[in-house]
């Protein structure tokens, strides 16, 4: 990692159209290092505020491969599952099923849109923790799905580039009113 940042500095969400969504993350070669240490402590303070399930580097500037997975039950997402947040670095999907499905998505990035994407139901992926082990394990449904998303910001990628045609796009508000749980 070589850029460097301010650890007490509130980050900005890059939003869509800002060029940092488009790239291809670098690999993180220390991840013991304070400044990845501190950027993961980072990244899960602005997830928190931001009420979203996950967030990866690039959305807040940092073009490496790091991301936060943090489902819980919130606004955006109420029926979202309970897990520890988790930093993943330099993950990658080893298998994938055949079998798709379509669910709503939305983003920090994308703040005004949500979108029904076609993600992969069970994944198999590898990655290193914030301590630096690595893990293989297999995730499904909602889980999986925040996987698959925060993985395609590390490749330059966003929900709107996965929907299979722009009328899968609505309006968050009108999703709240008309898709969302308990709407």
């Amino acid at each position: 990692m070589q850029q460097s940042y301010e650890p007490t500095k509130q980050f900005e969400i890059a939003h869509l159209g800002q060029p940092i969504l488009k790239m291809q993350a670098k690999l993180v070669g220390n991840i013991l290092s304070d400044e990845c240490q501190n950027l993961i402590s980072e990244m899960m303070r602005t997830v928190e505020l931001a009420g979203g399930v996950g967030i990866a580097a690039p959305q807040i500037f940092k073009s490496v491969r790091i991301f936060i997975m943090c489902s819980k039950p919130n606004a955006r997402y109420p029926d979202a599952p309970l897990m520890q947040p988790t930093a993943i670095i330099n993950p990658e999907l080893i298998e994938a099923s055949i079998d798709k499905e379509k669910g709503w998505e939305g983003c920090l990035s994308v703040p005004s849109l949500r979108g029904l994407v076609p993600r992969h139901k069970k994944i198999k992926v590898q990655y290193y923790d914030q301590n630096g082990q690595k893990h293989q394990t297999i995730y499904t449904g909602f889980i999986a799905r925040i996987f698959q998303h925060e993985m395609d910001h590390l490749d330059g990628l966003t929900f709107v580039d996965r929907v299979e045609s722009v009328q899968d796009l609505v309006s968050e508000s009108y999703w709240y009113e008309h898709f969302a749980p308990n709407a």
